[in-house]
């Protein structure tokens, strides 16, 4: 029996367009609910370069998507972040392009901290007063692990970006991934699981427990007490690898190592091998320069050898010589010719040297010298200061005054001139 269906005809119903289907939906949505108030959490918040957010608002029931616009972002005097517990203000709209509805928020009020907020922080505050955390628990991850156990989703990104790194370092070792679900409900409980399994096979040197970014929600699992305690409680060294730098989940504090992504954890562990390897490649570039110096070395040594031999022989003897008696006339020669030119320099030498101690040269230099002291007595002399226009006043005993305060009122002086005396008196 087959199944007929109408598609329409001339008088039947036109089948629509997904574009017109999704333009009667947004008609009906838009006009059919009013703006109103919705109470969440916050999660998945992405602020973009344009100004505009876009978040979700979920509950335990239900989630929302949502998008505040730049206009209205900058109205807001409550900044949006992930795990705040808010009320918004909005109105339904439908995104025709990919049909998806959603709230268009213009109006922001802070309700409070998320729950799952707040329990992180409650966790947290509990297992650090049990010492769960403490610096002395941690361990030092190996150095050269041989064997990694990755918990993880097998076919997330994570593991992608772990693998391709280690590969392009260059590293050599084994890695086996754990499968687990990382995310949503039973994930916790199925890494507690791979971590017991590692322990029961005892290969691994080093685990690491991780995955790629995510909201507070997606990453709960990695907050679960149990998996805490677990990874606290490891027998083998524990990286903890969750989300992108500014994701922490208390899984981060109880390992023994964080790293920021599991991009970092690759890196980390691969850093000692990378750096051995290094130092492999220059000691191995440094035998073979020490080899290939020996060689030329000895090939030096063999040529030197070649070349004796040569020279041993009667004809290269003989050769030799005659270069050596050419050399010693020529030597000979260069000895008489600096011998005389030092002995004609020696003679010249003595020649000013005579020169100089001769009675005459010294007689000469003493008149100069005897002719200038005489030129400086006489500028130094009393009749040399009264030619210059000065005076020299005496008291009644002859003697120069030196000093103004020297001379009493009424006191009878001499004023001494180049061409004459001249007797005076002091007055007040």
């Amino acid at each position: 029996m087959k199944a007929e269906i109408d598609l329409g005809g001339e008088s039947g119903p036109r089948p629509e367009s997904v574009s017109e289907f999704t333009r009667r939906v947004k008609t009906l949505l838009e006009s059919g609910i009013r703006p109103g108030w919705v109470r969440g959490e916050v999660s998945n918040l992405r602020a973009q370069a344009s100004g505009h957010v876009y978040f979700s608002l979920k509950d335990a029931g239900a989630q929302l998507s949502a998008v505040m616009f730049r206009g209205d972002a900058i109205r807001q005097s409550v900044k949006v972040r992930d795990g705040q517990q808010v009320v918004v203000y909005g109105e339904v709209s439908v995104y025709e392009a990919r049909g998806n509805y959603q709230l268009i928020v213009r109006a922001v009020i802070e309700d409070g901290v998320g729950r799952l907020q707040q329990e992180f922080e409650r966790l947290k505050k509990q297992l650090v007063e049990e010492g769960l955390f403490a610096a002395e628990r941690k361990r030092p991850i190996p150095r050269m692990p041989a064997t990694i156990g990755f918990i993880t989703s097998p076919t997330g990104a994570a593991v992608q970006d772990f693998i391709r790194i280690l590969l392009r370092r260059g590293w050599r070792g084994r890695l086996v991934v754990l499968p687990s679900r990382v995310q949503g409900e039973g994930a916790g409980a199925e890494m507690i699981a791979m971590l017991g399994l590692a322990h029961e096979l005892a290969i691994f040197d080093l685990l690491v427990i991780g995955r790629g970014g995510g909201s507070l929600e997606d990453l709960w699992p990695f907050n679960e007490e149990l998996l805490v305690r677990a990874v606290a409680g490891s027998r083998v060294p524990v990286i903890s690898a969750v989300g992108h730098e500014i994701d922490f989940t208390l899984c981060d504090f109880g390992a023994d190592v964080r790293a920021e992504t599991p991009s970092g954890a690759a890196e980390l562990i691969s850093s000692h091998f990378v750096d051995s390897a290094e130092r492999a490649g220059r000691a191995a570039g440094a035998m073979s320069a020490a080899l290939e110096g020996a060689v030329e070395r000895a090939r030096e040594r063999l040529d030197h050898a070649r070349s004796r031999l040569r020279l041993l022989t009667p004809a290269a003897q003989v050769e030799q010589g005659f270069l050596r008696l050419d050399d010693f006339a020529n030597r000979l020669g260069s000895a008489l010719r600096a011998t005389l030119q030092r002995r004609a320099h020696e003679l010249g030498e003595m020649r000013a040297r005579l020169a100089r101690a001769s009675p005459e040269t010294r007689v000469q230099l003493g008149s100069h010298q005897l002719l200038s002291l005489y030129k400086r007595l006489q500028a130094a002399s009393p009749a040399s200061v009264l030619n210059r226009g000065f005076a020299i006043v005496r008291d009644e005993k002859g003697k120069p005054v030196g000093r103004r305060a020297a001379i009493k009122p009424g006191q009878r002086l001499s004023a001494e001139f180049r061409d004459g005396s001249v007797p005076v008196r002091a007055e007040e």
